[in-house]
């Protein structure tokens, strides 16, 4: 009896088990990113593809092109995450751009690059803000980490005060709301998702010194992991995050979220480390005074 009841019980208790394992994976597999659901390849000629059951893209270069994607849907405001693993080696002269951006003469843009270099040298994160067709807002980062050995999150949360710009968590850059100055603030215009990769060997390694060695061709640029679940897709006039009571109360948290204590002590930490060019001390370039939102 006592062995009948002993094996009746790992019985259930191994089920159980399974069951547990199987609802995870069921679970995994909802949350994971879809990016022939999300996304679309725009341009390189075969040279994008999309991997692993749609869970993996790949991005890749060489001597006769370059390659891109874009998502379906455009957004106003979110908290938006991709996984990127940068080109590895000599990845000198490519540019691996990650960006939302609306259309149009006055357009708006929130920009991730990726400067290439030489083995051994550091890439250059570059980051950017456009409102109104006006950008000239860059702050250049070294990382603390190699981005090309693993996959590492890039973040954007956008909400009508401001714009956060996070590494696997860590915020670097935060552009705020300060049009009571007289300064564009993104905020009216739907902007798609855009990610390439290209040659840009004029500029993007020490001034375009360096040159992109095509004997290394082709490079190759992965991403995996998007999440755009806390953003507000906008469609025919109508944003997702009005379209219910549950919906809005969602979205609250992220709409409204600011850089706490925390936040505030992990990006000036970034800045005083990390940061290698900031528009807002380059005095040379702005004779007649630093932008306004320099100022406060």
């Amino acid at each position: 009896m006592a062995s009948t009841t002993t094996t009746t019980t790992t019985t259930c208790c191994n089920n159980l088990l399974v069951l547990l394992i199987t609802l995870l994976c069921i679970n995994v597999a909802f949350v994971a990113s879809n990016f022939n659901q999300d996304f679309q390849i725009t341009w390189g000629d075969g040279r994008a593809k999309i991997l692993n059951n749609a869970n993996l893209l790949t991005l890749s270069l060489d001597k006769a092109s370059g390659s891109g994607f874009q998502s379906k849907n455009q957004y106003l405001f979110g908290k938006i995450d991709m996984q990127l693993k940068l080109v590895p080696g000599n990845s000198a002269g490519t540019v691996t751009a990650y960006y939302l951006s609306s259309k149009g003469g006055a357009w708006d843009e929130i920009d991730f690059e990726f400067l290439g270099n030489l083995s051994g040298d550091p890439y250059i994160l570059h980051t950017n803000v456009f409102s109104q067709g006006k950008g000239n807002r860059e702050q250049q980062f070294h990382l603390w980490f190699d981005p090309t050995a693993n996959f590492h999150t890039y973040s954007i949360l956008w909400n009508p005060q401001r714009i956060v710009f996070s590494v696997d968590g860590t915020p670097i850059r935060e552009f705020k709301n300060l049009e009571s100055i007289g300064v564009p603030f993104p905020k009216n215009q739907a902007m798609r998702i855009y990610s390439s990769l290209w040659n840009a060997d004029d500029w993007a390694t020490r001034g375009g010194l360096v040159k992109t060695d095509w004997s290394k061709a082709p490079f190759t640029a992965s991403y995996r992991n998007f999440n755009a679940n806390n953003a507000c897709i906008w469609n025919s006039g109508k944003s997702s995050c009005k379209s219910s009571s549950k919906s809005s109360a969602s979205s609250a948290s992220w709409l409204s979220q600011e850089l706490d204590s925390t936040g505030q002590q992990r990006l000036r930490w970034v800045q005083k480390n990390y940061m290698i060019y900031n528009y807002c001390s380059d005095k040379k370039r702005f004779p007649q005074g630093l932008p306004l939102e320099c100022t406060h």
